[in-house]
């Protein structure tokens, strides 16, 4: 079985895919965790500078790029790891957040993600979150997802989470960087954010995590 989640950033993609994984007991996989393990290594490979990126030696620089997926005994999410080092703490951060859109519309990069994601899913059943997964990475998905929820809630809720984390950041500026990342992911030239046609909208604005694995529980009862 091939789930497919999409939608826009921090609508709770993740935790969905997640608690989806664990109740079938399937392979979890965060399409978007990979294109942050790249940002990570352009900022520690002076790949971006000043908030610049460097397209052509980040081509250039592909294959040098290893992204893992592992368990590890303190954590029931797989971490990711970036050449050999676990990275899933400092691909979070607003900084590195601020220019993930950037490196994610690089289409050489895109297709090497792509390539790994449907590795991935070969020889198992899988739940994979993304921007892309149900259009481009498996257009033939069993179950396709596309979830939203209202830009206030969701700068909130990214609001809520750095802060826990002890980072200083304001909700405005959460605001200007889910509003510049969305655009930049629905108006990309390669493998943009769109809904598939055969895909089923849930906007989670006002639903608890609960509520959501209620609804998911009666779609595939359907």
């Amino acid at each position: 079985m091939i789930i497919a989640i999409d939608g826009h950033s921090s609508c709770g993609k993740s935790s969905f895919a997640k608690r989806i994984a664990d109740e079938l007991d399937i392979l979890y996989i965060d399409s978007g965790a990979m294109y942050r393990a790249a940002t990570l290594y352009c900022f520690e490979n002076d790949i971006i500078h000043a908030a610049k990126l460097n397209v052509d030696v980040l081509i250039q620089s592909l294959d040098k790029i290893q992204i893992e997926f592992r368990k590890i005994e303190c954590s029931t999410k797989p971490q990711v790891f970036l050449n050999g080092k676990n990275v899933e703490d400092k691909i979070r951060s607003i900084q590195l957040s601020s220019m993930v859109s950037e490196v994610s519309v690089v289409a050489e990069l895109r297709k090497r993600m792509v390539d790994i994601q449907r590795s991935f899913g070969k020889n198992q059943s899988v739940v994979m979150e993304g921007r892309d997964i149900g259009s481009v990475v498996f257009p033939d998905a069993d179950i396709k997802i596309f979830l939203t929820a209202s830009p206030e809630v969701r700068a909130k809720r990214r609001f809520d989470e750095l802060t826990a984390k002890g980072e200083k950041v304001s909700l405005e500026e959460i605001m200007k960087n889910l509003t510049h990342r969305d655009k930049i992911d629905q108006s990309r030239e390669t493998s943009p954010l769109i809904q598939s046609e055969d895909a089923i909208l849930l906007d989670n604005s006002f639903m608890t995590p609960d509520e959501q694995m209620v609804w998911f529980r009666n779609l595939i009862k359907t």
